[in-house]
């Protein structure tokens, strides 16, 4: 399978840089997977999981990301995320940390939208809760 050049950069620093084979991102209008020769597209990022398979044999990266944007270009893939963690990495206690965070935002959301946005990220922050519970 055709490799293409793939990016994830944090606030914090350069998470991974590398050539893969596929790489699934949590897209806000839905999951969707990047492969070579992949179309241009830029789309925001909802919380979820991102799966990095660097080879068709190995085993696949998950990370946690809170938020952020894909693009996708004839250069590769770049994703520029508001937080990442590894799924190994992601405790109860710190999965709990993320609701309370986000809980704060809706709570501090100035307006309708802000708050409905917050509340979709709270609920989809949940539901990953349940899924690696």
């Amino acid at each position: 399978m055709a490799s293409f050049q793939f990016e994830l950069v944090t606030p914090e620093r350069l998470l991974f840089s590398g050539p893969v084979e596929s790489v699934v991102v949590p897209g806000t209008e839905g999951d969707f997977e990047v492969l070579a020769m992949h179309a241009p597209v830029m789309s925001t990022i909802r919380p979820g999981v991102i799966v990095i398979r660097e080879t068709a044999n190995g085993a696949p990266r998950r990370l946690f990301v809170r938020g952020g944007f894909a693009d996708v270009n004839p250069q590769g893939l770049t994703i520029l995320a508001e937080q990442a963690i590894a799924v190994e990495e992601l405790t109860a206690d710190r999965l709990q940390s993320e609701i309370v965070a986000v809980e704060q935002e809706v709570t501090l959301a100035a307006g309708d939208v802000a708050k409905a946005t917050a509340d979709m990220r709270l609920g989809q922050i949940r539901e990953l809760q349940r899924v690696l519970a």
